[in-house]
């Protein structure tokens, strides 16, 4: 296990965090990688990179795309309004192949790095309804990243590693707590401001507070 790469995708915010602490107690040596794709919440790009170097990330890599040239989402369409309070069905902060594109570029990083595992904190449990965060989608993105790589084509399989699927949100707080996280450096929230403080009302903002109360342990998050 000693010096086995990892690519971990990292948005800054709590899952993504955990993920990476529990990669790295795994024994992995961590390649992060985050996406500059047109979101509101800018602020949480800044939390991706303190959230990297605290938890000792050999490289973080940022990349650039235009995701609010499509459109379709609350989150990179500021014409669309962020929900506030639950909802039914697929949210308007769904980003319409966000995941699908983000472990795309993630597949095509760790076959330049030789690593052969992915990490994406994508939870089915407390989701909000996002396709792409199903365990059905995880292990489809896994068939089609064997099919269409040179490595994968060659015997040297990927593996699509989502630790938090099944974990309720204070399991996976408390997972991190064990391994060293520190959650005041994450920002989850939809329409964080510049600094990064909470709007303490969109759904992120809901999930994350009832974690921490689940959890039994103060929630550090700075609110607007």
């Amino acid at each position: 296990m000693a010096d086995k790469p990892g690519v971990i995708l990292l948005s800054g915010g709590l899952d993504s965090a955990t993920v990476l602490a529990i990669a790295r107690a795994q024994g992995y040596v961590c390649y992060t990688m985050s996406f500059d794709y047109g979101q509101r919440h800018r602020a949480e790009l800044r939390a991706a990179e303190r959230v990297a170097a605290s938890l000792g990330a050999i490289e973080h890599k940022v990349i650039g795309l235009s995701l609010n040239g499509i459109g379709g989402s609350a989150l990179t369409d500021t014409t669309i309004a962020v929900p506030e309070g639950e909802g039914e069905g697929i949210p308007v902060t769904y980003v319409p192949a966000r995941n699908t594109v983000f472990l795309a570029l993630a597949l095509g990083w760790a076959e330049v790095l030789g690593a052969r595992d992915i990490f994406i904190g994508v939870n089915a449990v407390d989701y909000s309804g996002y396709p792409d965060c199903r365990p059905e989608f995880v292990a489809a993105f896994e068939r089609m990243a064997n099919l269409a790589t040179k490595a994968g084509v060659e015997g040297q399989g990927f593996a699509i590693r989502a630790p938090l699927q099944h974990l309720s949100k204070a399991d996976i707080i408390q997972a991190g707590l064990r391994h060293g996280v520190d959650y005041a450096a994450t920002v989850s929230c939809y329409q964080a401001d510049e600094d990064g403080r909470a709007c303490g009302k969109c759904d992120s903002c809901r999930l994350r507070r009832e974690g921490f109360l689940a959890a039994g342990v103060a929630d550090p998050t700075r609110y607007a």
